[in-house]
């Protein structure tokens, strides 16, 4: 079945006309004939005006037939095939690898690779998974060896094999953990069936430790479905070389490297190993620079960073100048609430480790859209109202984003520091991102000793809360839902090219031919 993809694009066969139109008035020339009188010449010019008619009629049918060509190919022409009932594709993520995860959608699962359906891991290049792979005992043997290339990314996944794989139905068999649907939603196709699996456990992790000279504080942070939480511990402070156990946390070992105190979390199982939590020793540095005009914004920061110091294991030093400082202060974070350019020295210090959190500067414009981030999902929306026009620079990443996926606040790493543009600022008229009572936590999230939001953000690889089902497709069902049948599925096959074969052949065929009528209508060719 023939399928057009750009149909507005027919309305250029009008330009059939343009052929017909050379034939009817660009004329062969007449043969000379001698004649006694020029009265004889009128008369038979107006006959051959009066007697229009079409000649060389191959010739236009070929130029007709070139035209027409071009222009079906501009349509985008495609030929659809029915496939046979039964093809799609399976995309189990790799996090239910461990064989338990899937045992309430085995039999589904089953049956659906005798139907004739793939199953892939939903990870880079989208791998099938072999027969082995699926059995209970290898599939937690593929988890391990596969742990350090998890590739969460469910959107870019199933929107690369929607692209792979036009046409054929999807199921998606993913966890229903809120960490790996972030950022913006690409249109996904309607044949998509998505099944999310609750995990039913709860994690718990060390985030961060700060050390005097006779204890130890620890950040120990709990998520499970519904909620992320952290709490503070105090424990003696053991000798170097030394493990001693917490409840909830592995055996942590205390260890001096270079100097520099660390603890290394030693799991049973040692595939599940964290990196070391380095123990500060020094309180966490807080400069705020707030000009005369910047003040209001500079005082509900400082009380949103006071309520964000209780989550942090060091000591909180805030201070705010209205003077502009120099950078031998050396802060762990400036806070830069002017609408100047951030000095060229200020900027120096960044890549040696230096924060810095720049406000939108200027006017900005007005704005309607809402802040979307993992600490937001149960509080009530934060609207931006205005946005600042500062273009972000080249690398950076969105920390925090609205939902239309712009960037609120962006990250641009340099070395072990950054610089964090704000796409607003913290004032009633800009946002109500000042008022809300989630920003401390938006703030506790970047001055945590391991703030990264990536793949290797202990945040990232604990965090256990469950996305709302409302967030996923319309077809997406839930775990006690059965799979429904798979709508038809179709394989186009792109007639473009042939179409442009077809028109190179006409054009040659056309100029031979046009080329033989002139050389047998020469004035030579008639002597």
């Amino acid at each position: 079945m023939l399928t057009l993809t750009n149909p507005s694009a027919l309305f250029a066969l009008l330009g059939l006309l343009v052929p017909l139109a050379i034939h009817l008035w660009n004329r062969r020339p007449g043969r000379e004939v001698a004649v006694g009188s020029l009265r004889w010449l009128t008369a038979g010019a107006n006959r051959r005006l009066r007697n229009l008619r079409l000649e060389q009629v191959w010739l236009l049918l070929l130029r007709a037939a070139l035209v027409t060509a071009l222009v079906v190919a501009l349509a985008g022409p495609q030929w659809r095939q029915l496939q046979p009932a039964g093809r799609g594709q399976v995309l189990v993520s790799r996090e239910l690898a461990d064989g338990s995860s899937l045992t309430a959608v085995r039999p589904t699962l089953d049956s659906l690779r005798r139907r004739g359906y793939v199953l892939r891991w939903l990870a880079a290049g989208l791998p099938a998974i072999t027969s082995a792979e699926w059995r209970a005992d290898s599939l937690g043997q593929q988890i391990r060896a596969s742990k350090k290339s998890f590739d969460d990314a469910y959107w870019s996944r199933i929107q690369q094999a929607a692209d792979s794989f036009p046409g054929q139905p999807l199921y998606a068999i993913t966890p229903a953990a809120l960490r790996a649907l972030g950022g913006a939603h690409p249109t996904l196709p309607a044949g998509l069936t998505w099944l999310t699996l609750p995990s039913r456990t709860a994690s718990t992790w060390l985030q961060a430790a700060a050390g005097s000279a006779d204890s130890l504080r620890l950040l120990v942070g709990r998520s499970d479905e519904q909620q992320t939480t952290f709490r503070l511990l105090r424990v003696a402070r053991p000798r170097p070389g030394t493990t001693f156990t917490v409840a909830g946390l592995p055996p942590l070992r205390y260890e001096l490297t270079a100097g520099q105190p660390r603890l290394q979390p030693r799991p049973a199982d040692s595939t599940r190993a964290q990196a070391a939590v380095p123990v500060q020793t020094r309180p966490l540095r807080v400069l705020l620079y707030a000009p005369a005009d910047a003040m209001p914004e500079a005082r509900y920061l400082r009380a949103a960073l006071q309520a964000a110091a209780v989550g942090l294991p060091v000591p909180l030093a805030v201070t705010t100048t209205a003077t502009e400082p120099a950078p031998d202060s050396a802060p762990d974070w400036l806070f830069w609430l002017s609408n100047q350019p951030l000095p060229t020295a200020w900027r120096a210090q960044v890549p040696r480790g230096l924060r810095v959190w720049q406000s939108a500067p200027g006017a900005g414009q007005p704005d309607t859209a809402s802040l979307a981030t993992a600490e937001t999902a149960g509080a009530p929306p934060i609207r931006l109202l205005r946005r600042g026009r500062l273009r972000l620079p080249a690398g950076s990443y969105p920390r925090w984003a609205d939902g239309q996926g712009r960037a609120v606040l962006a990250e641009a790493r340099q070395g072990p520091g950054a610089i964090y543009q704000l796409a607003t600022r913290l004032l009633p008229t800009w946002s109500t991102l000042a008022e809300s009572p989630a920003l401390p936590a938006l703030l506790l999230d970047l001055l945590a000793t391991n703030p990264q939001l990536g793949t290797d953000s202990l945040l990232t690889a604990y965090d256990q809360r469950r996305l709302d089902p409302a967030q996923l497709p319309a077809r997406s069902v839930p775990l006690s839902g059965r799979l429904a049948a798979a709508p038809a599925a179709y394989r186009l096959t792109d007639l473009r090219p042939w179409l442009g074969l077809l028109a190179a052949l006409l054009l040659g065929l056309e100029r031979w031919l046009a080329q033989r009528r002139a050389g047998s209508t020469s004035p030579l060719a008639s002597a």
